[in-house]
């Protein structure tokens, strides 16, 4: 069965085509990012703008690219939440345009639901159950994957995203945006124990929160700033990237534990970073789990991971209508 997916939830505006979930064909991506980092972040309105302008033509080229038709598509399968609304809906509307004129069911996909299903696309030996980390600029979620379309959320931020708190703290720090890679490649040559960073405390065992973390960066730029100085950059961004990791890291491994978890992913933008990954693999040996990675072209935002959690969203008779609306926020356990 192939599969077109369309996401358009923050500054992506991608396509791709799938066959039966893990096979891809195409995978096509069209970014504002460059734009966006004149402002030091997404700017909504111009991600939604350059969706309008876009999309038509990333569609054509990732159909284009697989050798197909959407003729030979069994069905389009298009983010509906949660995300930027104005962004969100440029994409669904679009998408329901094309598969009622090809006379194509339309499979409403959520966003979060597409990052798990980005493993199945690396890795497509994966089957649930399994419990994943999936931590993104809008998100960190530690999820137990109990089906293809069954989720419980055993975790989640109370404040701040990990990838926000990249994101703010690059720019506290000079660094251009998006703060994920830059604070990773600025952390190649620092210290991680140069600065005492908190540990957030938060309810909820596998709760996470950021925002004070972020603020105790901001408060030793400043504070050194105060004092005719400057804080080290890398040996900041070090410090910051080790303790965001360990944290996610502990609260992952400590559900897995607890669960008696033996197959753990990670997922989302954040997915992407080293030493995230390398504290899951080494703690993951310890409970003799085995950790699923995506590749990193999977990590951000795509089409092919809308495409892939689509495919099983159709098999799970997933389908919507015209009526079918963008939303700003919904929980990934939706029924």
């Amino acid at each position: 069965m192939y599969i077109l997916g369309i996401e358009s939830s923050c500054d992506e505006t991608a396509a791709a085509v799938v066959e039966d979930g893990k096979i891809l064909h195409s995978n096509v991506i069209s970014t504002s990012v460059k734009e966006q980092a004149l402002y030091g972040g997404v700017v909504p309105e111009i991600a939604s703008r350059r969706h309008a302008e876009y999309i038509s033509a990333t569609v054509e080229q990732a159909l284009r690219d697989a050798g197909m038709t959407i003729a030979d598509m069994d069905a389009v399968a298009v983010t509906f939440a949660p995300g930027l609304i104005g962004a969100v809906l440029v994409g669904v509307n679009f998408a329901k345009g094309l598969a009622y004129g090809a006379g194509k069911p339309l499979v409403p996909v959520h966003h979060l639901r597409g990052h798990i299903a980005a493993n199945y696309l690396t890795h497509p030996e994966l089957k649930p159950p399994f419990l994943c980390l999936v931590a993104s600029g809008g998100h960190s979620h530690i999820v137990e994957v109990q089906d293809w379309c069954r989720y419980r959320v055993l975790g989640r931020t109370v404040d701040d995203a990990a990838g926000e708190a990249f994101d703010k703290v690059a720019r506290t720090l000079g660094l251009p945006y998006p703060g994920g890679p830059s604070i990773a490649r600025a952390a190649k040559t620092g210290n991680p124990r140069a600065y005492r960073l908190p540990t957030p405390k938060v309810e909820g065992k596998y709760n996470v929160s950021f925002s004070g973390l972020k603020t105790a960066v901001v408060n030793e730029v400043h504070n050194a700033e105060q004092r005719g100085g400057a804080v080290n950059v890398p040996d900041m961004a070090a410090s910051f990237q080790e303790r965001i990791a360990q944290i996610l890291a502990r609260k992952l491994l400590d559900a897995a534990a607890d669960t008696g978890a033996k197959t753990i992913c990670l997922a989302g933008g954040v997915a992407a970073n080293g030493r995230l990954r390398q504290l899951v693999n080494d703690g993951a040996q310890k409970l003799g789990a085995r950790v699923y990675l995506p590749e990193l072209k999977f990590c951000g935002d795509n089409g092919a991971m809308i495409a892939a959690q689509g495919y099983y969203e159709y098999q799970d008779g997933n389908l919507a209508g015209l009526g079918l609306n963008g939303l700003p926020t919904l929980a990934i356990d939706y029924r």
